[in-house]
């Protein structure tokens, strides 16, 4: 059977951050949460059909905060899963979670319903950047979170950090890195702060908001790249970081262009040949209405670029021959010419079958692939 990753859309959370651009509704009544979980559970019901022909090898959890939800509202939503999907016995089931939204008696449930796997979102582990951030926690009740969720047997543990972040310097960031290396985490995400329009963040302005100069953001990726590979957590994705076998075997799904299939507002998928996605209308989601906003099946052109803009996003970078088995030598030595005019630059470094951007590199790889694909 084939494998596929589901992912799972809980779009509630205590309080809307000031940067963020996620479907996620702060303060939901418990009304609405509990209408939400029973919609979830008949759309998991309604689409397993579809399914058949696959095993699911990765489930996660998504927001929003997936652990404001009851350890009951969990427990049925996992019911549904396990009810009408073929699961691998090693299936990878993770949650997101923000500090102080779940306690160790949570994480017990959780880790009996079958979850392995949790990231919890730190940002950062000073007052002042969480403050402007919008951050409701601290970073002591990231720690208690933590400890709770080893306690109650999870040993996958993942934390997210974010830098450029307004009022960061490059010793607050380096100091924020040794205090989440102090927890031992087997993964670390790390995400350069993206002004978005429409968030507040947007509507203040970059110029408003105190943010390091790009050099010295510059700076902080480079120092946390080798800080971390320096421990043994070594980058595998533009963001992402991991001790050898505890990669996030989800999120790799989408960067392998591997099967996937998306469940509630604003989830994507890639299923079955086809790209398709669900609008933000969380009321008509509610109503069992079908949400999906746009349908495409995407042509030669596009599924190589995206193989490309993908596969370069990973540290081992893409293979010639694998892009030559699927989509032709002319192909494979087009991009590979492409590329090769940034080796001297330091942008871009020669593996064994392909190409792979450097840490310089990824720094600028958005505007790079730009330039070499024709999207």
């Amino acid at each position: 059977m084939k494998p596929l990753g589901l992912y799972l859309h809980i779009p509630f959370c205590k309080s809307k951050c000031l940067y963020c651009d996620f479907c996620s509704f702060p303060h939901p009544r418990t009304e609405t949460v509990e209408a939400y979980v029973t919609a979830l559970c008949n759309d998991l019901t309604a689409r397993a059909s579809d399914c058949a022909d696959y095993t699911v090898d990765t489930v996660y959890f998504g927001g929003g905060t997936p652990t404001l939800l009851s350890a009951e509202q969990l427990e049925r939503i996992m019911n549904a899963l396990t009810a009408h999907y073929h699961l691998s016995p090693d299936t990878e089931i993770t949650a997101e979670c923000n500090p102080a939204t779940a306690e160790r008696s949570l994480f017990l449930r959780m880790r009996r319903a079958g979850w392995n796997r949790l990231s919890i979102g730190l940002q950062s582990a000073q007052q002042n950047e969480l403050r402007a951030l919008g951050r409701l926690h601290s970073f002591e009740d990231f720690c208690k979170t933590w400890e709770d969720a080893l306690s109650a047997g999870f040993t996958n543990l993942s934390a997210d950090v974010m830098f450029g972040i307004p009022e960061q310097t490059v010793e607050s960031f380096a100091d924020t890195l040794e205090k989440v290396l102090a927890c031992a985490p087997k993964h670390l995400s790390a995400y350069a702060l993206t002004v978005e329009e429409g968030t507040p963040f947007g509507r203040r302005g970059e110029e408003h908001l105190r943010l390091p100069d790009e050099e010295t953001v510059r700076r902080m990726y480079l120092d946390m790249i080798a800080r971390l590979n320096s421990v043994g957590l070594l980058q595998y994705e533009i963001s992402n970081f991991a001790k050898v076998g505890y990669e996030s075997r989800h999120n790799l799904k989408y960067w392998n262009t591997d099967a996937y299939l998306g469940f509630g507002p604003a989830a994507f998928s890639d299923f079955g040949g086809e790209r398709f996605g669900n609008s933000r209308d969380a009321e008509a989601y509610l109503r069992g209405e079908d949400i999906t906003a746009e349908r495409e099946r995407p042509n030669l052109s596009e599924r190589r670029n995206e193989s490309v803009m993908l596969g370069m996003r990973l540290a081992r970078g893409i293979s010639l021959q694998g892009l030559a088995e699927r989509f032709g030598e002319s192909f494979s030595k087009q991009v590979g010419a492409s590329l090769e005019r940034y080796r001297s630059g330091g942008f871009v470094q020669k593996n064994e079958d392909g190409y792979a951007f450097t840490p310089e590199g990824m720094l600028v790889s958005n505007s790079i692939l730009s330039e070499i694909l024709d999207f």
